[in-house]
């Protein structure tokens, strides 16, 4: 067999690298070795419920994801902006005052920060608004919990209550190590557009991707143990000839089909529970502030989407950070206890749907220096991914997208 690019792997890298080479007449063939598209991004389908593989959100004001998603299509349920914080037995709500008028004063009022904190949060959003997203990619490196003290100057009590709660649930970073430039962009698109759900879960993402390629493109438990320029060899021992091999795995089976050293991952646990009636019928994020945890944050995804729970139930879901030691039924029951703390007597009464343990859900990326790998390899051999540019779904469908341009230069057409 032979194809003009092989593309290994059905992520959203490789799927929008297909997309991109097949809108330029290419002849692709995308090799992925599970039974679905969408690599990391899974959804469960359990007893009626809709649940992702760990907390994912897509963010409208992705411009990757707004060029290649139809979002009438995805039906997407959105977040309130902001946050709910649990600090000294309360919920404190932080909002964006700027979307939701009537939260200017909760959010000042809030035991979170300082007033001086809550005014710094206007001139962080005023910074990273200006200029382009393309512009925050290139200010000075630094981690994240610097920034906020020494480029901000937001007090400890701001950033522990409220920045390491939620870039640990976003970037799973509650240690704030991660590069200060992913956490400007993130708040970009924060403050530009909504967190939500589709309709059918994080899985609709990929699967509409995979929908819109030419029929039999994509070639479902075809598992590659061997790549090569211009050549991949598959565990059933077929070789497949190609003018370009592009492999789009996850870091870790990249690393070994290349001989690249891969960045290390950053874990999570979902626990998702359901319930008669939610405990808080509202769209919102909710975030420990206390850091007692053993959950990090915890929603009611049901009242984000409503697709996600059979009529008359709901589905609450909690993120426990990095990959804990204590087993699954010890990790419940601390999460019980603390979500008693939160909401009463009433969880006693929810079952547990699953628990998902997702030791590699981000690439671990500490510096985004530069901030996009090349995909050319040598002749005939390409590598993208998410962990080639930044952890995220617009990082990903952006890594898909240069390395097809980089295929199609190579090509000989005047690709961007």
């Amino acid at each position: 067999m032979s194809a003009e690019v092989v593309v290994v792997g059905a992520g959203l890298a490789g799927l929008n690298c297909a997309r991109t080479l097949t809108a330029w007449g290419v002849e692709v063939v995308v090799l992925e070795a599970s039974d679905a598209v969408g690599g990391r991004i899974q959804t469960h389908r359990e007893d009626g419920f809709l649940i992702d593989r760990g907390f994912q959100v897509y963010l409208t004001a992705y411009p990757e994801g707004r060029a290649v998603f139809d979002h009438d299509a995805l039906r997407l349920g959105a977040f309130d902006p902001g946050a709910w914080v649990w600090v000294g037995g309360a919920f404190q709500h932080i909002g964006d005052p700027f979307r939701q008028p009537t939260q200017a004063l909760p959010t000042l009022a809030a035991d979170v920060g300082t007033l001086a904190d809550k005014l710094r949060v206007l001139r962080l959003r005023q910074s990273v608004l200006s200029g382009s997203a393309e512009d925050l990619w290139r200010r000075p490196e630094r981690t994240t919990e610097a920034a906020l003290r020494e480029r901000y100057g937001f007090s400890e009590r701001m950033v522990d209550r409220f920045f390491r709660p939620f870039l640990g649930g976003v970037l799973l970073d509650p240690e704030l190590t991660a590069s200060s430039r992913a956490f400007e962009v993130y708040f970009r698109r924060f403050s530009e557009g909504a967190a939500a759900l589709p309709a059918g879960g994080m899985q609709a993402l990929p699967e509409q991707l995979a929908a819109a390629l030419p029929d039999g493109t994509v070639r479902l438990g075809a598992r590659v143990d061997g790549v090569a320029p211009y050549e991949v060899r598959t565990a059933e021992g077929e070789e497949i000839r190609a003018k370009a091999v592009l492999v789009a795995t996850d870091a870790l089976s990249a690393g070994g089909l290349l001989d690249l050293t891969p960045p290390r991952t950053k874990g999570t646990v979902q626990i998702a529970w359901a319930a008669d009636a939610p405990p808080i019928d509202a769209p919102v994020l909710m975030l420990d502030g206390e850091g007692g945890g053993p959950l990090n944050n915890v929603q009611v995804v049901s009242s984000v989407q409503p697709a996600y729970a059979p009529p008359g139930q709901a589905l609450i879901t909690g993120s426990v950070l990095g990959e804990p030691k204590a087993d699954d039924v010890s990790l419940d029951v601390a999460a019980r206890a603390q979500l008693h703390r939160w909401f009463g007597p009433q969880v006693g009464g929810w079952r547990t749907l699953r628990i998902d343990r997702v030791p590699d859900a981000l690439p671990d990326l500490p510096s985004l220096e530069p901030p996009e790998r090349p995909a050319r390899l040598r002749d005939g051999l390409y590598v993208t991914g998410d962990w080639r540019r930044n952890g995220s779904i617009n990082g990903a469908l952006a890594a898909g997208r240069h390395a097809a341009e980089a295929v199609l230069r190579d090509f000989g057409h005047d690709a961007p």
